[in-house]
């Protein structure tokens, strides 16, 4: 039997007993289990008003403020909604602003949306939009991160900007003004505090319903995932699925790249169109499973990701796209290339980042990087040497010039690097 049609055969049986799990749990919960949980309660109150305040951040968001809010989204004729609730790591959303954004558009219905939401840090915030990019709302945002004028002007007002910039529709031309002059990292500074976790009472939930909640749980995330492509570009690895492979642990991590994996080999059969693109597809597809199959751990599983990237993108009719964010490619796919000089070290890389890590950069913090093992010892894995790692070669993609990740791996680099 093929590693293919066991991993199709093995996928669909998760899906049968997941299913069934399912419906042992909404037999056992009840139907007011939904309607009890912070994400509903969030998308109840936007269809009343479209900015909701969680009461402990009344303080720095008052009513007048709610009020200027409210007027301004009405008046842009917008579907944005804007939600206010404090992230800490442990929380329902893992601290997590894409998590939160995402799980409120989901208990809204899904459809045509505009949702912000604060950021990882402080005078950051987050927005997401359904169909994506239509009015440039991420890097309209993002780009309010980057403005001097922005500093400490408050949630309020730096809301209010990002909402002037969408109805605009010019938040990546002023994303890329306002991130022209990054520059490099340079000397020792404090790590920006994790976005990561889970909650603890998902923890001991799960010890207590044990594999059939895990089970369940999978069957929702792929459903929730399909979902969610419906509004993404055809192809296009949703957030959610790095999202929730960054969250995690390692077996959890083979079962969601392995998840790709198949769903790139029926896209790139599916497909139709050029040839050769379809070629490149099922070349990333074939080297993706050779690197499942032998992977060691993190590193080997994000290469998986990696790869499965790579296939998506000869696929897509979208102009060429960046690799996964260098730094760490479980963020997702990169949005700029930066100058970049590792510390201690003379020479200037020139990387794919995400935007999180863009603005580490911006701000000479550390970005959250991926980890390997050298002498018995974690670092980061860009300081393994090359010949002992594909990964720290290649930077994921972003240290390639010509080459392709997969043809890095049909050569047998990935093999050696296990001997």
């Amino acid at each position: 039997m093929s590693t293919d049609l066991r991993r199709r055969r093995s996928l669909r049986s998760v899906l049968a007993v997941g299913a069934a799990s399912v419906a042992l749990l909404c037999a056992v919960a009840g139907p007011a289990t939904a309607a009890e949980s912070p994400g509903q309660k969030i998308a109840d109150a936007l269809r009343t008003s479209p900015v909701y305040v969680d009461p402990s951040l009344s303080s720095a968001v008052g009513q007048e403020d709610q009020r200027t809010l409210v007027q301004k989204i009405r008046q842009s004729r917008l579907p944005i909604r804007v939600v206010l609730v404090p992230l800490v790591e442990g929380d329902n959303w893992g601290g997590k602003p894409e998590q939160l954004i995402e799980v409120v558009h989901e208990r809204m219905g899904g459809g045509p949306a505009i949702l912000i939401a604060p950021g990882h840090y402080p005078d950051d915030i987050e927005a997401r939009e359904w169909p994506a990019d239509a009015h440039q709302a991420d890097r309209a945002a993002a780009s309010v991160f980057f403005d001097d004028a922005m500093k400490g002007a408050g949630l309020t007002k730096r809301i209010s900007r990002a909402i002037d910039l969408i109805e605009a529709g010019n938040g990546n031309a002023e994303y890329e003004r306002r991130t022209a002059g990054l520059g490099t990292s340079g000397g020792a500074s404090p790590k920006k505090p994790a976005a990561q976790g889970t909650s603890p009472v998902v923890r001991i939930v799960t010890l207590a319903v044990g594999p059939v909640l895990v089970l369940a749980a999978a069957w929702l995330l792929l459903r929730r995932r399909s979902r969610l492509r419906d509004f993404g570009t055809p192809f296009a690895m949703p957030r959610s699925v790095f999202a929730a492979a960054h969250r995690a642990d390692e077996d959890g991590l083979r079962e969601r790249a392995g998840e790709e994996v198949v769903r790139l080999g029926e896209e790139a059969r599916a497909a139709t169109g050029d040839p050769t693109a379809i070629e490149r597809a099922l070349d990333a597809y074939a080297a993706a499973g050779t690197v499942l199959d032998r992977a060691r751990g993190v590193p080997d599983l994000a290469g998986v990701f990696a790869l499965v990237a790579e296939g998506r993108a000869a696929l897509s009719p979208a102009p060429a796209t960046l690799p996964l964010c260098f730094f760490h490619p479980l963020h997702g796919p990169a949005t700029r290339r930066i100058p970049w000089r590792p510390l201690g070290r003379r020479e200037q890389l020139r990387v794919a980042a995400c935007d999180a890590c863009l603005r580490a950069v911006r701000t000479r913090s550390a970005p959250e990087v991926l980890t390997d093992r050298l002498d018995d010892r974690p670092v980061p894995y860009f300081e393994v040497p090359a010949e002992k790692s594909l990964w720290a070669a290649t930077g994921y993609g972003s240290l390639l010039s010509g080459a392709s990740l997969a043809a890095r791996v049909q050569r047998g680099d990935f093999t050696r690097t296990l001997e």
